[in-house]
């Protein structure tokens, strides 16, 4: 079975950090780029992060650059997403994606949603005292 199971959210508080893991099962991640998104309630998604198939290239939200970090470990079949000094604003579902480029494509990722077509459940990610 075809599977993205997020894992990694919970409680923390301002400024706290947590690791969110994006593990494929049924396929192997390596051939493809992946994308952190959230949705906070009552607001559009939110393209957070990117990695291209290859690791090379990354991109954040202007909103998160130099809190948060992804990294793939293809050993694993994983993609994390390492979030630091956590805000309330943070709060949000956070969803990992699989994107859609051919195979020749190894050094491109993007934070649009649209380029996205088989999705993770989500995983909640709360900032609060």
């Amino acid at each position: 079975q075809l599977q993205l199971v997020e894992s990694g959210g919970g409680l923390v508080e301002p400024g706290g950090s947590l690791r969110l893991s994006c593990a494929a099962s049924g396929f192997r991640l390596d051939y493809y780029a992946i994308g952190w998104f959230r949705q906070a309630p009552g607001k559009e998604r939110e393209g957070v992060s990117c990695i291209s198939r290859d690791g090379g290239t990354t991109d954040y939200a202007d909103s998160v650059k130099g809190r948060f970090t992804i990294s793939r470990d293809n050993a694993k079949n994983t993609v994390y997403l390492q979030m630091n000094s956590l805000k309330p604003e943070d709060i949000a579902v956070y969803y990992c994606a699989r994107a859609t480029y051919p195979p020749s494509i190894r050094s491109m990722c993007s934070r649009r949603g649209n380029e996205y077509t088989f999705w993770g459940q989500g995983t909640q990610v709360t900032v609060s005292l």
